[in-house]
């Protein structure tokens, strides 16, 4: 048994006219010896009757003052996944097939507790082997799994995807030959968005590694942790249009993909609205600046807000945030007290307390500044104000190999220095080179690097 998963997004299944073209997909696929799972998410986008947004907004405007429970939010939301995955098992069952649709916990899928961005803890696919050796279709709700007591969860962002490359996975034991497709409203991974870049191209091909930075860096093509999970069970992975008749991208390891290929530039990437936040210590002490970086970064963890272009340097450290976060941050951090070196002396100062502030002077912040004043006799207390620069975003350029290739960092400097891009902070990985910009500035940035590496010249 051959088995081939696809996975369909909100925009391939929002209208009979879209859900057809998708059956169409699933239909070659049967037709062409595949045993097929149909991972589905929901129909459409903010403002569709079943869309998650739509249904999120609905439990919400029960009273804007109190928010939802976790768990009953997640209950909410894998309703547009069910909802879909229904409609379109209907769709294929009126051309003449025989189909089976499950939510995620029928499907196998058992996820841990952590409601609205659970991880897959396993998946036991037997049932949906059973059904496909009876010549069904099966479609499994996207997003979505249960907890080991039955409670539902969803995956968070890009959960769909990574609910297809799961399954791709799970059912590996079960085949000679697994695939996985994912299908969008675009013909494959790009050079560039092409809403920036009208000339960027269509990769035929790229390894996990790369795909997987594109999309942390910002492009919104497949989720990173589907990649990764690919890229972990070596399972080939499609990116494909629903609308076009094109052959897509292939998303494979590396070290199979051609020479050219491993050592080419992939692609320029852009993430949305940023906000840089820069802290200096009076005092420079990097002992002291250790601590309270830690002590910021799991706190961040613990909200699960993701950090871009964390650097250190002497007694200052930087990082930035997306800014729907940055009221948050202002939350957690203004005013957050840090001890540092407390006890170990026998006269005063008996230590170090830093106070941070992000220049709001909020009212806990001076709540603790007061409170501060008074044991200032007993303590060093020293306040660190962040720079905050809002406004911003980053802008990557991607390869599968960087590390160690001298030059590219000052090419990419000089570049933007021509077209009047000014640079706040750059980062480097073995798979990036990101740097700081303007937000005004992403599409100038976004350009320029795009043509001064060619990507625009032919097909990648």
């Amino acid at each position: 048994m051959r088995i081939l998963v696809q996975k369909f997004g909100g925009t391939s299944v929002d209208s009979d006219e879209h859900r057809q073209m998708a059956a169409a997909r699933v239909i070659r696929a049967v037709q062409d010896g595949w045993s097929v799972v149909v991972v589905v998410s929901a129909i459409g986008r903010q403002g569709a009757p079943y869309a998650t947004d739509t249904l999120v907004g609905t439990l919400k405007n029960v009273d804007p003052a109190v928010p939802p429970a976790p768990r009953e939010m997640d209950l909410m939301m894998a309703c547009g996944e069910i909802i879909s995955t229904v409609v379109f098992a209907q769709t294929l069952r009126v051309l003449g097939f025989d189909t089976v649709a499950l939510t995620g916990g029928q499907a196998g899928i058992e996820t841990d507790y952590d409601f609205g961005n659970a991880r897959i803890l396993s998946i036991d696919p037997v049932y949906i082997v059973r059904m496909l050796e009876t010549g069904k279709i099966v479609l499994v709700a996207g997003f979505q799994g249960v907890t080991q007591q039955g409670a539902v969860t969803t995956l968070g962002r890009g959960g769909s995807d990574t609910t297809a490359s799961a399954l791709g996975a799970a059912l590996k034991a079960y085949t000679g030959e697994i695939g996985v497709e994912i299908y969008t409203d675009v013909d494959g991974v790009k050079t560039a968005d092409p809403r920036l870049v009208p000339e960027a191209r269509t990769l035929s091909c790229a390894s996990y590694e790369e795909v997987a930075e594109m999309a942390h860096m910002g492009a919104k093509v497949v989720h990173p942790r589907a990649a990764e999970i690919a890229n972990q069970y070596q399972i080939p992975l499609w990116v494909k249009s629903t609308f076009l008749e094109a052959p897509g991208t292939l998303i494979a390891h590396g070290e199979t993909l051609p020479e050219e290929v491993r050592l080419r530039v992939t692609g320029v990437t852009h993430t949305g609205k940023i906000v840089y936040l820069r802290f200096d210590l009076p005092t420079g002490d990097e002992d002291d600046k250790a601590v309270i970086e830690l002590e910021i970064y799991r706190m961040l963890q613990r909200e699960k807000i993701a950090l871009y272009l964390n650097s250190t340097s002497g007694g200052a450290f930087s990082f930035a945030v997306a800014r729907e976060h940055l009221r948050r941050l202002r939350d957690l951090l203004d005013g957050l007290v840090v001890p540092v070196k407390l006890g170990g002396r026998r006269r005063p100062p008996f230590g170090r307390i830093y106070l941070l502030g992000l220049g709001q002077k909020q009212s806990g912040f001076e709540a603790q500044r007061r409170m501060l004043e008074n044991a200032a006799s007993f303590v060093e207390v020293h306040t660190v104000e962040a720079e905050v620069t809002e406004n911003c975003t980053v802008v990557s350029v991607i390869a599968a190999r960087f590390k160690g290739v001298p030059g590219v960092m000052a090419l990419i400097l000089d570049t933007l220095s021509k077209v009047g891009v000014p640079v706040f902070q750059t980062a480097d990985s073995e798979f990036s080179i990101s740097v700081l910009i303007p937000e005004g500035d992403a599409a100038k940035a976004t350009r320029a690097l795009h043509d001064k590496f060619g990507l625009g010249a032919a097909a990648a």
